[in-house]
């Protein structure tokens, strides 16, 4: 099957997207925003692939997006996210939803990889799946009302690869004994968020001290 061109559109899904996405099994997700403070830095963009490959990059401004929010909402669609709780805590925020369930590459592979301290997305991208990631245009304007070609191909290398990380990590979790655990953080993640919103992001509260 040809993989369909990436797709760059405004504020929402279309509807061939919408039903796409809705009946898929996995939807790898990120978000671009104007900054790391998710209150005062907002959500400029959110792009999607599928277990097909099929990649839709959303540029938000009105942040209604009835379609897209159905998706990310959806819980019969696991949504793989990197660092998943800063995505979590970006849609949530600017669109006013919440995403269950979630499988989180970056906790997954501090549970399964202990024997290294890189679990950034690119150094899993070339242990994992031997691809090199150029992230050139991690730090870009994303507000910009085009994107370039060189943002277009980044933002959707950021989420084609994710599907088949999952696969890698659950594996290697299930052959460490800790997928159960992995997964009970991944489920604790919409609280998490929820402590980093109210004010607590920097604070561990489960610390003695």
């Amino acid at each position: 099957m040809t993989t369909p061109p990436v797709a760059v559109l405004r504020d929402d899904l279309d509807a061939e997207r919408h039903r796409c996405y809705l009946e898929s099994r996995y939807l790898a997700i990120d978000t671009e925003t104007m900054g790391l403070k998710t209150r005062r830095d907002r959500l400029c963009l959110v792009q999607m692939c599928n277990e097909e490959g099929v990649i839709t990059l959303v540029q938000t401004r009105n942040y209604q997006a009835p379609r897209l929010r159905e998706v990310l909402e959806s819980t019969k669609v696991e949504k793989i996210a990197h660092f998943a709780r800063f995505d979590i805590a970006a849609v949530g925020h600017w669109l006013g939803i919440g995403i269950q369930p979630v499988f989180c590459t970056k906790i997954a592979s501090r549970l399964a990889r202990t024997f290294t301290d890189r679990h950034g997305l690119k150094d899993l991208a070339a242990e994992l799946l031997g691809i090199e990631m150029n992230k050139e245009q991690q730090s870009s304007d994303w507000a910009a009302d085009q994107l370039s070609d060189k943002q277009i191909a980044y933002a959707s290398s950021d989420v084609i690869h994710l599907v088949a990380l999952r696969q890698r990590l659950e594996a290697m979790l299930i052959r460490e004994g800790r997928l159960e655990m992995a997964l009970a953080c991944m489920a604790f993640l919409p609280q998490r968020v929820a402590l980093d919103l109210a004010g607590w992001e920097e604070e561990d509260i489960f610390s003695h001290h």
